[in-house]
């Protein structure tokens, strides 16, 4: 029975303090964290198609939308993307879907902008929005952009009224352009009938997948380096494992590739083998 195993009972933060994983492997810093800075992001093929899309939606002032399943990599590409705005020249609003109705997403949109938020009118939000959105715009000479993040947790009904904040001066405007991203599900509910209006605003697609395994071994050196190792530390086996155990998903590969690190100093091990894939992989859904 391995150290891993015998500390199973314990909580994985007491299993990391013993170990000291960190210390062992000489890393300086905590390893495959969502939250590294932008530039530290690895620029992939994938990343750059995100990019090119925001950027053409932004410049016609329409619609692009990113899919791709849990921990393909969305959130991070539209961070990234957005990092290559200017603040002096463009004004961004970053939204987080629900499955609220389109008054809160009014009042989430009316927050980040400051305006008052006391009615329950459709009608009287949705003008105070335009109205700062056309300040901006006229006054500010902002460049201005929406993205809703996890959009595929919107009601069809937000998809049937949103096309209303994007008309201005008669639909002669394109001021406001929107980034959707979300899951598959997304582009089945673009496709509703009711949701035609929005939908034809559409000008460029994204498709976020599992990377291969050759992509995999690339984001693992890459993600050590920046934790401070050049080393290798997995050997070509866990390398596998972790590509095979996520799906070539970047969110799950994280968890396997820190949590077989930690497997690995428990047991006093230099080196990362599938076995400690396999025991991390017993941590994780």
């Amino acid at each position: 029975m391995s150290a891993y195993t015998r500390a199973a009972g314990s909580s994985l933060q007491e299993v990391v303090m013993k170990a000291n994983y960190r210390a062992f492997f000489g890393l300086t810093k905590e390893p495959f964290s969502a939250d590294i800075p932008v530039k530290d992001i690895m620029q992939t093929e994938a990343l750059i198609g995100v990019c090119d899309r925001f950027e053409y939606a932004l410049r016609l002032g329409a619609m692009a939308v990113v899919t791709g399943e849990i921990g393909s990599g969305k959130s991070t590409a539209l961070r990234y993307a957005m990092a290559q705005l200017h603040p002096s020249e463009y004004r961004w609003f970053y939204i987080t879907g629900t499955s609220g109705s389109i008054l809160e997403l009014y009042r989430q949109l009316m927050a980040i902008l400051g305006t008052e938020t006391a009615s329950h009118s459709r009608a009287v939000m949705l003008g105070r929005i335009k109205k700062e959105i056309r300040r901006l715009v006229t006054d500010k000479k902002m460049k201005v952009v929406l993205i809703i993040d996890e959009a595929s947790l919107l009601r069809l009904e937000v998809f049937t009224e949103l096309h209303a904040l994007l008309q201005y001066e008669q639909d002669a405007k394109p001021w406001l352009p929107v980034i959707l991203a979300g899951q598959s599900s997304l582009i089945d509910k673009l496709m509703y009938r009711s949701s035609g209006p929005l939908a034809s605003r559409v000008v460029a697609r994204s498709h976020l997948e599992g990377i291969d395994r050759e992509g995999m071994e690339a984001y693992i050196g890459h993600h050590l380096q920046i934790a401070g190792v050049e080393r290798d530390l997995y050997d070509p086996a866990a390398i596998t494992a972790i590509h095979q155990g996520s799906g070539g998903l970047y969110r799950k590969a994280n968890h396997l590739a820190r949590g077989s690190l930690i497997a690995a100093a428990t047991e006093q091990s230099l080196t990362v083998t599938a076995e400690h894939v396999r025991l991390a992989a017993t941590e994780i859904f």
